[in-house]
Order: structure tokens, then sequence, then C-alpha cells
């Protein structure tokens, strides 16, 4: 069974001893079908709001500077921003290497460079920026205004949409459909009101979970000793 919409709306109708749907009338289901498409991106919701940064959902986003311009949208589709990624590319072009911005408070911008978004005119402030901003919106700022078309590169990780087509695939891996369909499950038994099965379910579901967790999630990276040793003495100055 294909790893799509349709394939997954047709493991819950298996589950619950329905008549598999088609792509020609996938669309048009109602009822009991249309409640368990509902109970597939009911399901797929909940697993992402379980964590912020699925490894799954995780984007990288181009941006091409103006000259001039400061603040910059994000992505529609944006949950949360990596700001530690932020860097501008080399281009052989514009005689610039790769250069990682440093991260700045949104105060201290205010405080410092605020003027950069107004003086327009004064072209001798713009250059290669050399810091990023989060505004209190959905923007980032650089500091300072680009002279060229810089292509700027940061990470970030998405919120999905909800399925419709019946083509639709999840961000999700296919590896965890079953969890998928163990969330689906849950909620087609709440629908039609049967709360023991339904418990039974979400508490496999939770289970599942916590597996994609323990895979993507709990990650422990290396620890680096930062601490210098003096020579000839016991010394130790941390860095």
């Amino acid at each position: 069974m294909a790893y799509n919409f349709l394939g997954l709306v047709n493991d819950v109708n298996r589950r619950l001893n329905e008549v598999e749907l088609t792509s020609s009338n996938f669309a048009t289901a109602i009822g009991a079908y249309s409640q368990a498409k509902d109970a597939i991106n009911s399901s797929i919701r909940l697993i992402n709001q379980r964590e912020f940064e699925w490894l799954f959902n995780h984007n990288t986003q181009e941006d091409t500077l103006t000259a001039g311009v400061v603040r910059y949208d994000f992505p529609a589709d944006t949950k949360t921003i990596d700001f530690d990624s932020f860097r501008i590319k080399r281009n052989d072009t514009f005689g610039n290497e790769t250069k990682k911005l440093n991260l700045i408070s949104y105060e201290e911008y205010l405080e410092r460079y605020a003027d950069y978004e107004y003086n327009t005119s004064n072209t001798g402030i713009r250059g290669l920026p050399h810091s990023v901003f989060r505004t209190p919106d959905q923007q980032y700022g650089i500091v300072q205004p680009a002279d060229n078309a810089y292509e700027l590169v940061y990470e970030y990780y998405s919120l999905p949409t909800d399925l419709e087509a019946y083509t639709d695939v999840p961000s999700i891996p296919v590896q965890f459909r079953h969890i998928i369909v163990d969330g689906a499950m849950y909620y087609a038994y709440l629908f039609r009101g049967n709360t023991q099965d339904a418990t039974l379910m979400q508490s496999k579901f939770e289970s599942g979970v916590d597996h994609m967790r323990s895979l993507y999630i709990n990650r422990y990276d290396y620890v680096r000793d930062t601490r210098i040793f003096t020579k000839g003495t016991s010394s130790v100055r941390v860095m």
C-alpha cells in the first residue's frame, strides 16, 4: 500500500473492517470515511505538536538579500528558527567567503543599529552583514544592511500542513506509519464513542511517539573540555 493520504486512510478502514477507498472516490467520501481522514490528520498534528524540532521537519532556507534592506520574512510554514545557523554564502563575484552571523538581541539592535533601517540614502553604511536579530513578529533582521545581493542561508523547522489530496505524503518517515495509524485509531474510536478501545490505542500511540523521541530527540553531543592547563603548574584556567 502506497505511503500517502489514501494509503493511511485505508489502513484505518481495514482495521475498522470498512471498505477501502480508491483514488476516484477519495475526495467525495463522507461519513465514516471522512472521519478516517480527520483521524489521520489529527494523529499527524499530535505527533508534530509533541516536539518543536523533529528532524524530519528540518529545512534549509536561502534568501537573496536586497541592498539597503534590514528586515526579511520567515517562510510561511516556520515553526522554530535556528538562529545559530545564519550564514552568508561564499560568492566569488562579490569576493566574500562564507561567514557565520552573530546573534544579537532585538534590544541591542534598537539601541545601536536602528538608524540603519531608516537611513536608506546613506550607502556608506552598507556592507557584508555581520549580525542577525529576531524581530517581535515573523521576521528577522540583519546588521549591517547588505551592499550586494548576497545569499543568506539558515535552517528552520516547519509546521506541516494537513493532508488533503489522496497523493499527499506526510513529512513523518514511512517507518513510523504504524504510529500515525495508531493515533488515528484512537481518534476513530473516540468518534464512535468507543472509549475503552480509544484508551488502549492512546497508550499504544504514546509509546510509539516515545520511541520516535528516543531515536530523533534524545541525542547526546560530545562534551569538549575547554580548560587550559598551565605548563609546570597545577593551575587551571576555564575559558
